[in-house]
């Protein structure tokens, strides 16, 4: 379990430099961290370091390291070679403050950059997968990926407390994804964005941004960009695949999954595959049968398991604490499964096909044609992207047309429809969420101005997923979405809807690009499969856990849930409410998450 914990100060503040020396000397107490980089005023320790996988990468003169792992841009070296920086290298990504690596290179990784005396810069990776947060203790800026080190090497005086605000505005958005934390002080580095450190230091700068890849709409032609599309995603596969012996791939029997397990065979491969597959009772719930045609063109071992439902949440009573409360479900439910198969097999990592709903754009809507017509107006296309849109909408062509002229001026933004989803929270505590704002990317803000479609896949993408599990911490496969690849992202946000789109399919481009490398029967398929009853049996196997959780917890007891509700609603009458399982699962997952922290809180 790779992880770090880093400080910077001034050195000629003496009330810094002591409280520096205690956080120094705190690590030092605990075995097996390594010191990553030293020098006046920064220090960065590392741990869990496993090379080819997650590493170290020096820059010159001790002005700073790249935490993680990196690749060199599909095209610009051939092979999925290890990166070694040269000094000429390192100096290019110190002299345009990171921007080089951004351009130059993609990955899993959080920069550390000093390109001046006394300046320290932080920069995570677009794509988002290393987490990282800071936290200011006494004028000393403090940044860690795993809170429990940052929890575990503080001074009990600076222990983070729970922003009440941010609590309202997390049961409202379902998660945050602003530089704001539910956590009082910890701030998320957002990436993408370099992040200065110190007393009046400037705000964020982004060197790279998802919006801008958005707007930019590139126009390809459909055999072209089936060919780049395929070629980015076989590049990323493979790369991430030559940093493991042995692998397990989620397999659901769905198109991502198959797209992804496709590309990993397209060539040559040094990587052992063993491809795991989840089934459950319910409508949609049973892939087997697509996943098992997926293994055997691919010529990989499949294992398949039932769902566990039958697990108690009591569990999330001991997780590992996180600056911002996680739904549990698709940890919970899978992840000891998970572990044991991978290490049966001797695999570190599980791959997973996540991200592919957003970045191929499965939703069935006619948002395409409102696109086309915003971005290219009334010209001899707008027809046909209307029939296409009718088919992917699955309605008419006027109905087509219709809503293409109707939602041209969307009016989307991150608010609209603001609690539409929230039955349970209080109409009061709803209202009161003050500056939501600071919980959303600050893009989403701005990005109104794009096309409905493309709003709705960028605003998708724009948080990234979780990296850590924080229910069996080391014990769980490293995971890995090779999807969510920064060339595959940029691609697929440049790319227009109608041309994800194109035949009036859902993920239609990326069907037609690996046509030949998944089965026919999963490149034709249109259905998609579900979890509804699986998840309604695991709050059915623990309404008890629920009610002693929720209804004397500490949501009800500050005016966020409506008590009345929330016992109506565990009252074993779901569907009397419309049946809210999902969202009092996330309420478990917040009052269990506040439950956990037990920390002074106003």
């Amino acid at each position: 379990m790779f992880r770090y914990v880093g400080f910077s100060w001034d050195p000629a503040v003496a009330t810094q430099a002591a409280v520096a020396t205690r956080f120094e000397e705190a690590v030092w107490s605990i075995p097996d961290w390594q010191q990553a980089l030293g020098g006046p005023g920064i220090r960065v320790f590392i741990i869990g370091r496993c090379p080819g996988v997650n590493d170290v990468y020096p820059l010159p003169s001790a002005r700073g390291v790249i935490l993680g792992r990196l690749f060199r841009r599909p095209g610009r070296q051939d092979g999925a070679a290890e990166v070694h920086l040269t000094d000429w290298e390192g100096e290019q990504v110190l002299q345009t403050r990171g921007r080089a690596l951004v351009d130059d290179y993609w990955g899993r990784y959080v920069a550390v950059l000093r390109p001046d005396p006394g300046s320290t810069l932080l920069l995570r990776d677009p794509s988002g997968t290393l987490p990282c947060f800071r936290q200011e203790i006494d004028g000393v800026m403090v940044f860690f990926s795993w809170l429990e080190d940052f929890i575990a090497l503080a001074p009990a005086a600076a222990q983070p407390r729970v922003n009440w605000n941010a609590i309202a505005a997390r049961l409202v958005l379902r998660q945050l994804g602003g530089r704001e934390t539910a956590l009082e002080g910890v701030e998320q580095v957002l990436p993408g964005q370099l992040t200065a450190l110190g007393k009046g230091a400037p705000p964020p700068e982004p060197l790279w941004s998802a919006y801008a890849f958005a707007r930019r709409a590139v126009h390809r032609e459909p055999d072209a960009a089936e060919r780049e599309l395929r070629r980015l995603v076989i590049a990323c596969a493979h790369d991430w695949s030559s940093c493991y012996e042995s692998i397990l791939l989620r397999l659901s029997g769905g198109v991502d999954s198959a797209v992804l397990l496709g590309s990993l065979v397209a060539k040559p491969l040094a990587t052992k595959i063993t491809c795991l597959n989840y089934h459950s009772a319910g409508s949609d719930s049973d892939e087997r049968s697509f996943a098992r045609l997926a293994a055997s063109k691919a010529g990989v071992k499949l294992v398949e398991r039932e769902r566990d439902s039958s697990f108690l949440l009591d569990d999330l009573l001991t997780a590992s604490r996180m600056p911002t409360p996680e739904i549990y479900l698709g940890r919970l439910g899978s992840g000891r499964i998970d572990a044991e198969v991978a290490e049966a097999h001797g695999a570190r990592a599980m791959f997973t096909g996540v991200g592919g709903d957003a970045l191929f754009f499965q939703i069935p809507c006619t948002w395409p044609a409102a696109d086309y017509l915003s971005v290219k107006g009334f010209d001899r296309g707008f027809l046909r992207a209307c029939l296409a849109a009718a088919r992917l909408g699955r309605v008419s062509l006027l109905e087509s047309i219709r809503h293409a002229l109707a939602d041209q001026r969307h009016g989307t933004g991150p608010f609209q429809g603001w609690g539409e989803y929230t039955k349970l929270m209080r109409r009061e505590a709803l209202d009161g969420v003050r500056q939501p704002e600071r919980y959303v990317h600050p893009e989403l803000v701005d990005a109104a101005d794009l096309p409905i479609g493309k709003y709705n896949q960028f605003r998708a993408l724009i948080d990234a997923c979780g990296y850590y599990d924080p229910y069996l911490r080391e014990a769980a496969p490293e995971l890995v979405s090779p999807l969510l690849s920064q060339p595959v992202i940029e691609f697929c946000l440049a790319t227009p809807t109608w041309l994800l789109t194109q035949g009036g399919r859902a993920r239609g481009l990326v069907r037609r690009a690996f046509a030949g490398d998944i089965p026919r029967e999963i490149a034709a398929r249109q259905s998609k499969g579900g979890m509804e009853e699986h998840v309604a049996a695991i709050l059915g196997r623990n309404l008890a856990f629920a009610r002693s959780l929720l209804l004397d917890g500490q949501l009800v007891r500050r005016g966020l849930l409506d008590r009345d509700k929330v016992e109506a609603a565990l009252a074993g009458r779901l569907s009397a409410l419309g049946g809210y399982p999902a969202e009092i699962h996330e309420c478990i997952a917040v009052e269990a998450w506040l439950q956990r922290m037990s920390v002074a809180s106003h």
